[in-house]
């Protein structure tokens, strides 16, 4: 394993001449740092982000990838994760843990798989139950991207059950965000997230059927996909998808189902992440085309 430092932060590195990944060992579970060829980070780096969490202290964003678990309560969700993870590589699957949480008895896991010579990344993220008593939740995976770039939350035109009478889509809305804001563009193929805020923030979350979500920066396309199970049940209205935009950044988030993990158990999610080099339209057919393509 070949180890570097980030910003301050202990990391190993993945790279397969394509893409270049940092994978944090002095806290975490966390992949700070995603790169393509020599263009440079396209996650955030927030060194000096935090939210609270109450009665234990600030958790501290910092940018990148992350793993929470749903539904969100601060006192549970906002746990930090500063402290030093196990980081392991066999064959070529890289795998971060961490201590579990003394107050939830959960343990964090992402493992890392990084195609040989593809600019193809699959996250598994697990959620294991250390503690005496089932907990229910759901695996939340959370990737925070530079601004100034567009978010892409695919649409749906299917009918639902084959029935043109009933509605086919929704999008759900949290308090803060602004429907009219000029950050949205409500698309029938796709809602773009414009993330060019100056004060502010907005959030929408929806039952992704397509499954999966994108964010066009600087010429490159981050496409992420994870599976959409619509027999199951999500949490935030069934949200599977979610948004979340602040001048700072923009997220891109899937949820898994909601489950009851027993003693002993885990549950787990996987996200598979791609990389498309000079996209510069923005072209609602075009974009679905390229992405669907390999579907």
């Amino acid at each position: 394993m070949k180890t570097v430092e980030f910003h301050g932060f202990e990391c190993v590195e993945l790279s397969n001449g394509i893409l270049t990944l940092l994978v944090t060992q002095s806290l975490g579970p966390r992949i700070i740092s995603l790169q393509y060829r020599d263009k440079g980070n396209i996650f955030a780096h927030l060194p000096d982000s935090t939210i609270e969490c109450p009665g234990v202290g600030d958790f501290h964003f910092y940018g990148g990838h992350r793993l929470w678990h749903a539904p969100e309560e601060p006192a549970r969700t906002y746990l930090p994760d500063d402290a030093p993870v196990a980081i392991t590589l066999e064959g070529d699957c890289l795998t971060a843990l961490q201590d579990p949480e003394p107050t939830t008895g959960l343990q964090k896991k992402i493992e890392v798989y990084l195609h040989p010579d593809k600019p193809l990344v699959e996250v598994d993220h697990s959620l294991l139950n250390r503690g005496p008593k089932p907990v229910t939740c759901a695996p939340w995976a959370i990737t925070q991207l530079k601004p100034r770039g567009v978010g892409l939350l695919p649409q749906t035109k299917d009918f639902f059950q084959g029935n043109d009478k009933l509605p086919n889509r929704q999008i759900n809305l949290w308090p803060y965000t602004q429907i009219d804001s000029p950050h949205i563009r409500w698309g029938d193929a796709l809602v773009e997230v414009r993330a060019g805020m100056q004060t502010g923030a907005l959030k929408l979350g929806y039952p992704n059927r397509r499954g999966w979500l994108g964010y066009a920066v600087d010429g490159l396309l981050f496409v992420k996909r994870a599976i959409y199970q619509p027999e199951r049940d999500y949490y935030d209205f069934h949200s599977s998808s979610e948004c979340y935009c602040s001048p700072d950044f923009l997220e891109l988030e899937t949820l898994g189902p909601v489950e009851t993990i027993p003693p002993g158990g885990s549950i787990a999610h996987r996200e598979t992440w791609e990389i498309y080099n000079n996209v510069t339209s923005f072209d609602d057919e075009y974009l679905t085309a390229l992405i669907e393509k390999g579907k």
